[in-house]
């Protein structure tokens, strides 16, 4: 492991225990507990660095102040443009930020758009409760404005700041407010979401030891069989997800002994979102409580479900949830395809500025035309045994799938990525471009296609709804 990762770990370990000292804390000295520890994490491992965050922060408090009712775009593009600068620093003449640094501003740059969202869903159905005389049903909706010690607070409270998993302001507000989280769940979910996790992290050391990356990079790679070369992406893809298994998990349980997160199970709570309905606690009544608004990763989902669609979902699934809720609706275009593809491509531009990303990213909305015309155009025609076979070779292809894109991910370079997808002959692209033509072919692809397309969008548009109450922003 490197310094830095081993700096991450001792960062997730400490916050698992010092979680549960903030169940004893009032609110007030719950949030300025947690804004001054967190702030003293970003100060010690990022430096001056800090200020890039610090920065943005007051830079969407100044929008919200000015425009509300423009914040959710201004943000975005403010946040997002600061992303770039700090992206290009050096070519300022300023050093180079931190890796501790880029984390901590990756994640802000969520909160500050969701914040500027919250805001102006406030403000909106303030205005309709005023012209309809009415209080209107908000789900998980803001009371009031938060003030810029609020926004920091939450900007730097120490729960996920380099780690994530994402969490609304509204979510974080319902935390220190708690009104009894001593009584909150606790050791039996936080071991629950431990136990496997020095697993993933025995077979991320042992896979990557055996499995470097470096040697993709090298000429004698190319020396190699090419069944070799081909099973590699498998191995780096596995280390890939060991590592990102038993960093979240543990980040997870750092947020479940603090009770951030925690909501009734009537709640019906989504990863980021938060509650999806109205509910009332019951003190009296026993409640079933579930950490899922804080739930970053579906370890046996991602593993073994069947689509590339649905691998997305399961996968860093609090920032999916950002993706769909304030990127995908308010895409520049109406085909599904599309839509995903410049999602896709949002989702590379927030992760950097590397090739690779792209490479990456932008593969999956091929991917999943792909399998859309393949079960439109073939599973659609075959009976339930036909379909299990036909499922269980989707599911090998949507990891393979997954196995090449990640390559791109973690060689970062374009002549990287290149040199590796040339070793293999480009095999997923040309697997993916077959099975759209074949789609086609069979004639079945087109009108069944357009049925795929509208019920992906039709499962998009219900989890959009449930999310946020049936209404957008």
């Amino acid at each position: 492991m490197s310094p830095d990762e081993l700096v991450y770990l001792g960062i997730l370990a400490a916050s698992i225990p010092v979680g549960f000292l903030f169940r004893y804390l009032s609110p007030p000295v719950k949030q300025g507990a947690a804004l001054l520890l967190g702030l003293s994490v970003a100060i010690v491992t990022c430096q001056i660095h800090t200020l890039h965050s610090l920065v943005t922060v007051i830079g969407t408090w100044f929008i919200i102040k000015i425009s509300w009712r423009h914040a959710p775009a201004l943000s975005l593009g403010w946040s997002f443009l600061y992303l770039l600068f700090f992206r290009l620093v050096t070519w300022f003449g300023l050093p180079a930020p931190t890796p501790f640094a880029n984390a901590i501003q990756l994640l802000l740059t969520l909160k500050m758009v969701s914040l500027a969202n919250e805001v102006n869903s406030f403000h909106m159905e303030k205005k309709k409760d005023v012209s309809s005389f009415a209080k209107s049903p908000v789900i998980g909706g803001l009371s009031q404005v938060p003030s810029l010690y609020d926004m920091l607070s939450y900007s730097y409270c120490y729960a996920g700041i380099m780690t994530g998993p994402f969490f609304r302001f509204q979510t974080y507000v319902d935390w220190l407010q708690q009104p009894s989280p001593q009584t909150l769940p606790g050791w039996g979910p936080c071991l629950q979401r431990l136990k496997l996790v020095p697993l993933y992290g025995a077979l991320f050391i042992a896979v990557d030891s055996v499995f470097p990356l470096a040697y993709v990079r090298s000429d004698e790679f190319l020396d190699e069989h090419f069944f070799f070369r081909y099973f590699y992406m498998i191995a780096v893809f596995f280390v890939f997800r060991m590592r990102f298994y038993a960093a979240w998990c543990g980040a997870e349980a750092g947020f479940i002994t603090a009770g951030l997160g925690c909501y009734p199970e009537k709640a019906l709570s989504k990863p980021g979102g938060g509650p999806t309905v109205n509910y009332s606690p019951d003190p009296s009544a026993d409640e079933t409580y579930d950490f899922k608004t804080i739930q970053n990763i579906d370890c046996y989902n991602t593993d073994f479900c069947v689509k590339v669609r649905h691998g997305m979902r399961y996968w860093n699934m609090t920032v999916q949830w950002w993706l769909h809720h304030y990127i995908y609706p308010n895409a520049p275009f109406r085909a599904y395809a599309l839509r995903a593809g410049w999602t896709m491509f949002i989702s590379a531009y927030w992760h950097g500025l590397h090739v690779g990303y792209y490479l990456s990213f932008l593969t999956i909305p091929l991917c999943i035309a792909a399998e859309s015309a393949m079960e439109s155009s073939v599973r659609v025609r075959l009976g339930p045994s036909g379909q299990k076979i036909f499922d269980w070779v989707h599911w090998f292809l949507k990891m393979r799938s997954y196995d090449y894109m990640c390559m791109g991910f973690v060689l970062l370079k374009a002549s990287d990525t290149i040199h590796y997808w040339t070793s293999i002959y480009f095999s997923m692209h040309i697997i993916a471009i077959a099975c759209i033509i074949i789609g086609r072919v069979l004639k079945g692809g087109k009108k069944e296609g357009r049925r795929v397309e509208k019920e992906d969008k039709k499962e998009g548009e219900k989890t959009e709804n449930v999310t946020t109450g049936g209404k957008t922003d």
